[in-house]
């Protein structure tokens, strides 16, 4: 079975057994939602729109409350405020293998990779082939090398050697990998956790290029990241976190890259900090932005448009 057939039948039966986006196309939606940890509010009034093949890239700097919104919408935390629908239909995960169950896979920094397994062992991990009756069922590995080739060909990833250990391959084809295998178990919208943080400009080039594949095979994907440039060479929609809400909510005709950057790194704690540095001798402030450089409200007013 491809995992194109997988994914309109991978998944828990909503109510009205059928698996489909909600009215306005999306299949997440968050709305006002928020996350509190005791006294702690570390996200509040987040609107989060994913519609099948659409890249969402969601910024913002260490503490933005990014990490809070992946473990919401991956079932590892509950939210404590506003609403969290999937297909139109408000849920609450206890747990991330309810999300998986509706379509929701995330693949983070760490990959959930055994280094020492060959590539197809860690395509399948967790979920083995296996063939011949119970009590002596084992694994179907040739199924396996086959469907995991495959599956890593649809997504235009061509491995000379599935038998090579997967810590051998390069941080970008490992990450290719982590994606093809998600797509295959089907998933319907796919958390990218960032996957471009820690790699070179042409590994980095190689994911972003089967985050485009991905969303051409029509999974939601919502990209998270730090980098304002990597996001917005395959985004179709922008949200920027500050301090656990929403800065920019905007499509990609309603902002520019300038915009996006400004918003990413703070625009008027920039303005702030250049006229500090304008007055220190051997400091180059030309470059940071001014008051007139600032995004105007019309760039934020996509905040809870889909």
């Amino acid at each position: 079975m491809t995992s194109t057939e997988q994914a309109g039948t991978h998944g828990a039966v909503l109510p009205d057994g059928d698996s489909a986006p909600g009215e306005d196309g999306a299949v997440v939606e968050l709305r006002g939602a928020g996350k509190a940890y005791g006294n702690i509010r570390a996200l509040h009034g987040v609107d989060l729109t994913v519609h099948p093949g659409q890249v969402t890239c969601v910024l913002g700097d260490n503490g933005a409350g990014k990490s809070t919104l992946i473990k919401i919408i991956s079932g590892l935390h509950q939210h404590t405020e506003g609403d969290f629908l999937v297909d139109g239909v408000p849920v609450r995960f206890s747990t991330p293998r309810e999300a998986l169950d509706k379509g929701i896979a995330t693949v983070y920094q760490d990959l959930a990779t055994v280094p020492l397994m060959p590539v197809w062992r860690n395509f399948f991990l967790g979920s083995e082939m296996t063939k011949g009756p119970w009590p002596v069922r084992r694994l179907d590995i040739e199924a396996m090398k086959k469907t995991a080739d495959q599956e890593l060909r649809n997504m235009g990833i061509i491995l000379d050697d599935l038998e090579q250990p997967i810590g051998t391959l390069s941080g970008g084809q490992r990450q290719c990998v982590a994606i093809a295998r998600a797509v295959h178990f089907g998933a319907r919208v796919l958390i990218l956790d960032e996957p471009t943080a820690a790699l070179g400009v042409k590994q980095s080039g190689v994911v972003l290029k089967y985050i485009a594949a991905a969303r051409d095979r029509g999974l939601g994907v919502i990209f998270i990241t730090h980098n304002p440039h990597h996001a917005y060479m395959v985004g179709d929609h922008f949200s920027v976190l500050r301090l656990g809400t929403m800065e920019l909510n905007a499509s990609r005709d309603e902002v520019s890259l300038d915009e996006l950057t400004n918003h990413m790194a703070g625009g008027a704690e920039l303005v702030a900090l250049k006229h500090e540095l304008s007055a220190v001798r051997g400091v180059d402030v030309d470059e940071l932005p001014g008051e007139d450089d600032l995004p105007t409200p019309a760039t934020t007013t996509g905040q809870g448009a889909s």
